[in-house]
């Protein structure tokens, strides 16, 4: 049995480099939480974390904020491998209705707008009192569709970049950092 080190230095073989640090990482959710915090003070914010890319930043993020907040989950597919095949599909939705709550739609990454797009339509129709998108990353030169995100982790550039809960065919998501992969 590989012990959990040696697990990692095999997975770390792959990356051909790492774009955010786990320090880097750590230091903005904790100004995201701070901002976040500022601006729900008093208010008690749903927030819908995107599965599975966004698990680990909601979890931190959570942790980072000081106020009350409720959590609900929903699913969506758009993506085979390395690709995003343009049609978004909802897997799973949420439990519990948003209307006239504070909702913060907390994402891994923002990349063509089109699953964040139909999100928001998705949700605007069930009358939220606000509706917000918090993505840990924000890849603004691949847009097919605007989509404006009001926290926003790190803008990163054109590239496939896994960990920290984003992965390629569910692989790679345990890495404390984000990476990009090798060819």
């Amino acid at each position: 049995m590989l012990s959990a080190r040696t697990a990692q230095e095999k997975i770390n073989i792959n990356i051909k480099k790492v774009l955010v640090s786990e320090e880097q990482i750590r230091a903005r959710v904790k100004e995201l939480g701070e901002q976040i915090s500022r601006d729900y003070a008093n208010k008690n914010p749903v927030l819908i974390g995107i599965l599975k890319g966004s698990v680990f930043f909601l979890s931190d993020l959570m942790r980072a904020l000081s106020i009350d907040c409720c959590i609900d989950f929903m699913s969506l597919a758009s993506y085979s491998g390395e690709k995003s095949n343009g049609i978004v599909r909802l897997l799973l939705d949420l439990r519990e209705t948003i209307e006239g709550r504070d909702v913060i739609i907390v994402e891994d990454i923002v990349d063509t707008g089109l699953t964040l797009s139909y999100l928001e339509n998705i949700l605007k129709t069930r009358n939220p009192r606000s509706l917000e998108i918090c993505s840990l990353l924000d890849k603004p030169e691949c847009r097919k569709i605007s989509v404006k995100a009001k926290y926003v982790g790190f803008t990163i550039p054109n590239e496939f970049v896994v960990g920290y809960g984003l992965d390629l065919n569910e692989k790679y998501r345990n890495l404390p950092y984000i990476g990009v992969l090798k060819k």
